[in-house]
């Protein structure tokens, strides 16, 4: 009896502290179901922030940089229109003054854009060593160590306010230790609930919950905005302040898998397999199977499904990241029904496309399982942002109505395959059954896709600031061949699909043993 004892007293040792407080208020042990509401709700609030810190420096850049993107406008060949922009729209925002330097020179916006491209390409680079990482210790430690560090980093560029630092090194090696942290955050969060979530609601789940990224944009620009009135370091320092309080809510709250709770969720339908479905990939395991080995990088990498995925995410995340860095400034330079918009006008009309965001990750993550196709789902979505892209460029200017109407499209085609991918794929593959059981491979799994992706991230908006000096219309036939070279790199797995589904028909309705896209 005490050799039976002993596995269940070592893991419930490692219950954080927050659950074995609440428990012992309670003085019953939570539910699976109370278990995953905790799961949802913290990682919803932790990777909320990790995009809230992300979004600060774009609306501070305003004051560091006040030199007016209109004012310059008029040099440049692709907006001639501006010179008979009414003298009424040439007013000066509320947020210009003499600026911060080194930002207030001539080459300040470059040296901006140096800080975006150096944060996302650092930010890229360390998810893979992340997910390496995150694989082989304790994931709740590492996603508290993350947020902790994310919050320091971005507090220190807002001290840069306080200090009077005017070193251009200084903030630009501030945003690379940043987005050093900022890159634990993902492959945490997707690996956590992948852990308690089976397949058969996990696309649906996983983009209702993947509405964290468009909830941190907004909050992070609300946030910002407000306090950059009281100086542009405060809008670094508070968010900075907010991740490391939610990332000790982490610390105290997370259950990282049911194992390291010892709760049991085979009551629970969502574990469950589907009818007719092959247990092969057990997302509870026994006590023997805790011995597994991580899964390495290169071995991770040869898992059916990762490579084109990923490297689909590369173009699909160039599209996404370009309208989240561009789109406010395209909007502001577009006379929408013969009128120009403000700088803070066109930010708020530019969540529009977040709020596309939002219904394309549920619609996408809903279509995927009811036809049990996340490939052909993913690639379908990426066509249709094709004619999207091109529409909103060619009629977007007509009316404000038209104008959020073709924007929430866009944003529901471009972001619902990028959030169907970075969550119920990513947690698809890393319980791959070719794993054997072996679930030790979710976070370095999501890494490499996610990782890949966030290099088309950081290429997308550096193309577009060198292109859109020429042409706005190049700009967007360059993210429509994106959109098109994307859904091209999941044919094999859309046919595999295909021929599945067709099989499946034949035999009289049985359902395929898992998901076809993931047996390539």
């Amino acid at each position: 009896m005490g050799s039976m004892l002993e596995p269940t007293q070592e893991r419930t040792c490692c219950k954080p502290q927050g659950i074995r407080f609440i428990e012992s208020i309670k003085k019953s042990t939570l539910s699976f179901k109370t278990h995953q509401a905790i799961v949802l709700i913290v990682t919803f609030l932790a990777y909320t922030t990790y995009h809230a810190t992300r979004k600060t420096t774009s609306i501070v850049k305003n004051a560091l940089d006040p030199q007016s993107p209109d004012v310059e406008l008029k040099y440049f060949p692709w907006q001639r229109a501006y010179l008979n922009k009414p003298i009424e729209s040439k007013k000066f925002s509320w947020a210009l003054g003499s600026g911060w330097a080194p930002f207030n020179g001539s080459d300040g916006t470059e040296l901006l854009g140096e800080l975006d491209v150096a944060f996302l390409f650092v930010y890229a680079i360390g998810m893979y060593f992340s997910g390496h990482v995150g694989d082989r210790m304790d994931l709740r430690i590492f996603l508290t160590v993350g947020m902790v560090g994310t919050g320091l980093f971005t507090s220190l560029f807002g001290v840069g306010y306080w200090a009077n630092i005017h070193m251009f090194y200084y903030y630009l090696i501030v945003q690379m230790l940043g987005g050093l942290f900022q890159s634990t955050g993902w492959p945490s969060v997707v690996a956590v609930v992948g852990n308690w979530f089976g397949k058969r609601k996990r696309g649906l789940i996983m983009g209702i919950w993947n509405a964290h990224t468009s909830i941190g944009n907004i909050t992070g620009s609300v946030v910002a905005s407000i306090l950059l009135t009281y100086g542009w370091g405060w809008s670094m320092v508070v968010p900075g302040v907010m991740i490391t309080f939610i990332g000790l809510v982490v610390f105290l709250l997370l259950p990282v898998s049911p194992e390291s709770v010892g709760v049991n969720g085979d009551e629970d339908d969502l574990l469950s397999p589907k009818k007719g479905e092959d247990v092969t990939e057990p997302l509870l395991r026994s006590e023997t199977d805790n011995k597994e080995s991580a899964v390495g990088f290169l071995e991770a990498w040869k898992i059916p499904g990762v490579a084109p995925f990923a490297f689909c995410l590369f173009f699909a995340k160039l599209v996404a990241y370009t309208f989240l860095y561009w789109l406010p400034f395209y909007i502001s330079h577009t006379a929408i029904d013969g009128k120009y918009l403000s700088n803070e006008a066109a930010g708020n009309l530019s969540t529009m496309f977040d709020v596309g965001g939002v219904v394309g990750g549920v619609l996408a993550g809903h279509i995927s399982d009811r036809l049990d196709a996340r490939a052909i789902t993913a690639a379908s979505f990426m066509y249709c942002a094709i004619p999207a892209l091109f529409f909103y460029r060619s009629y977007g200017h007509i009316s404000m109505t038209v104008n959020i109407i073709l924007l929430l499209i866009t944003g529901m085609f471009v972001n619902g395959p990028y959030a169907l991918i970075t969550t119920a794929v990513s947690a698809d593959l890393g319980t791959h059954r070719s794993l054997k059981g072996n679930s030790r491979a979710l976070a370095t799994v999501t890494a490499i896709i996610d990782g890949t992706g966030s290099i088309g991230a950081a290429i997308g908006p550096l193309l577009t600031g060198y292109i859109s000096v020429k042409s706005w219309s190049a700009v967007f036939s360059m993210l429509m061949g994106a959109a098109l070279v994307a859904g091209l790199f999941l044919t094999r797995l859309v046919m595999a699909e295909i021929a599945a589904k067709i099989q499946q028909s034949r035999s009289q309705g049985v359902p395929a043993s898992t998901s076809p896209a993931l047996e390539v």
